[in-house]
């Protein structure tokens, strides 16, 4: 039983993290944001940036110039419609698509555009 549990404990040692080893640190560069006016109430957005850990980090890009858009106009609400997503040449590009209209919207990816523009100023991300 200790014999066990001593193993156990020395498994789990092992687990954490290495001596010295650091995470990577996030530096994205943000390189605009082209907005275009589809219809109506529905905007499309092309965002670009390089340094992004993941895709959700350029959909993070996205959501804040629909944010920021969204009070420009005049709106305090956004639905995302839909996100298309590519790498060239060390950038990736979000191609995304929302509605903005005066009240809160039907659908599952809604947000209060006053509410997202704050979190995009607390975490670094330029709006439009």
């Amino acid at each position: 039983m200790i014999r066990a549990a001593l193993i156990s404990c020395l498994v789990l040692a092992g687990c954490g993290p290495v001596p010295g080893g650091q995470a990577e640190a996030f530096e994205p560069s943000y390189h605009g944001v082209q907005t275009s006016l589809l219809d109506g109430d529905l905007v499309q957005f092309h965002v670009t940036m390089s340094g992004a850990r993941t895709g959700a980090d350029v959909d993070d890009y996205g959501e804040c110039a629909a944010a920021q858009y969204a009070l420009i106009r005049g709106y305090g609400f956004a639905r995302h419609v839909r996100t298309k997503m590519k790498q060239q040449g060390g950038m990736q590009i979000a191609d995304a698509v929302y509605t903005i209209s005066p009240s809160l919207p039907r659908g599952l990816r809604t947000i209060d555009a006053e509410v997202v523009v704050a979190n995009c100023a607390a975490n670094g991300i330029p709006t439009v």
